[in-house]
């Protein structure tokens, strides 16, 4: 048995990673590969730093391509052998005429939740414009959806299954930067990064709309290091690289902002 409440001790997530630990209880009893629905990008991290500490289990998140943020969990006992092919997601297309009313991401996620599907069997949705979207999909929802999401917002749609080579995904557009900070404050580095006022920063940081390493964090003196990962919301993500001490004792951080 995996030390429960030692694992659940100060996580935020608390009922998805008691779920996890349920299904990696029975990977590790049964000798066999068992999956978790969809995980956001918060309970993915969440539960790769909470396992990070076990010998008796491995888990590998795969969301069908790899900038995918929505992933589903592979979880087995540490000595099988664990790969993508393993973590079972479809690709199914949305194809309609959307030149005259535009669907958002919020759309389409609307259209297939009013199927009567839950958020935990879909995964990213990929929008194409005016063709419609791309979304990933737990495999037991594909034919489900093929026959019932029909419209989206006012546009009859059809819906159906293809190759997950298929997926149509842009490559983000990344900028390399350097800046010099008296300090590692998240408000001082971040503001650098997404290049808006420290004040602007401190005000998205106030509202929750900051996170790092995909937890809020609402103290804009909160000391930032290299790795970290600095996302908000609709703004992009930002890559902490190498930090260096200069003469004047000052801090030199390469940073990577991605659009």
């Amino acid at each position: 048995m995996l030390p429960r409440e030692e694992l659940l001790k100060g996580v935020d997530n608390r009922d998805s990673i008691a779920r996890v630990i349920d299904q990696a209880e029975q990977a590790i009893k049964t000798w066999e590969v068992v999956l978790t629905d969809f995980l956001s990008p918060p309970e993915v991290a969440e539960i790769q730093r909470v396992f990070s500490r076990l010998t008796e289990v491995q888990l590998l998140a795969w969301g069908g391509y790899p900038q995918a943020e929505r992933q589903r969990m592979a979880l087995a006992r540490a000595e099988m052998p664990l790969d993508q092919s393993q973590v079972a997601v479809v690709a199914l297309e949305i194809a309609g005429n959307f030149l005259f009313d535009t669907a958002t991401h919020r759309d389409f996620l609307g259209a297939m939740l009013g199927t009567g599907i839950v958020r935990e069997k879909t995964g990213d949705i990929i929008v194409l414009g005016e063709r419609g979207a791309q979304v990933i999909v737990v495999p037991e929802m594909a034919e489900f959806l093929e026959m019932n999401l029909q419209q989206v917002r006012s546009v009859p749609v059809k819906t159906q299954k293809i190759d997950i080579n298929e997926l149509k995904i842009r490559e983000p557009k990344k900028k390399e930067l350097t800046t010099v900070e008296a300090s590692l404050r998240l408000d001082a580095i971040a503001s650098a990064g997404f290049g808006m006022s420290r004040s602007k920063m401190v005000d998205f940081i106030d509202a929750g709309d900051v996170r790092v390493n995909w937890k809020e964090i609402t103290q804009a003196s909160s000391q930032v290091k290299s790795g970290d990962l600095i996302a908000i919301r609709g703004k992009g993500r930002l890559e902490v690289g190498e930090i260096a001490v200069t003469k004047k004792e000052r801090y030199r951080v390469q940073l990577t902002r991605y659009m």
